[in-house]
């Protein structure tokens, strides 16, 4: 008569890779510092010093917005544009010219 093979029943316990120990697990402690995106600055904890401090806001600004030499200069080509315009409207043929177009505006209308 052949053998037949009874095969042992499935065992509840999941199976481990380590042996068993009677000693409880060890966890890692939690960290207390919130995660950043930024990377760590080799910075002391105090306050950086002034010119630390221009540098890396030179460097984070770019040139996104004028300088005080480009006011200057745009204050002055402001300035010249308003004389020649001032020129060019208070001279004899432009004042005459708007009188006219007025007077002719004031003779449609009455």
């Amino acid at each position: 008569m052949p053998t037949t093979v009874i095969p042992e029943p499935a065992t509840t316990q999941p199976a481990t890779t380590q042996p068993a120990t009677t000693q409880p697990a060890t966890t890692q402690p939690a960290t207390t510092q919130p995660a950043t995106t930024q990377p760590a600055t080799t910075q002391p904890a105090s306050e950086p010093s002034l010119p630390g401090r221009w540098a890396r806001l030179r460097a984070v600004a770019g040139e996104a917005g004028m300088s005080t030499a480009e006011y200057a200069v745009g204050t002055v080509a402001a300035c010249a544009f308003a004389a020649v315009l001032y020129r060019v409207v208070s001279g004899d043929s432009i004042v005459s010219g708007l009188t006219e177009l007025v007077d002719r505006a004031l003779a449609t209308l009455s």
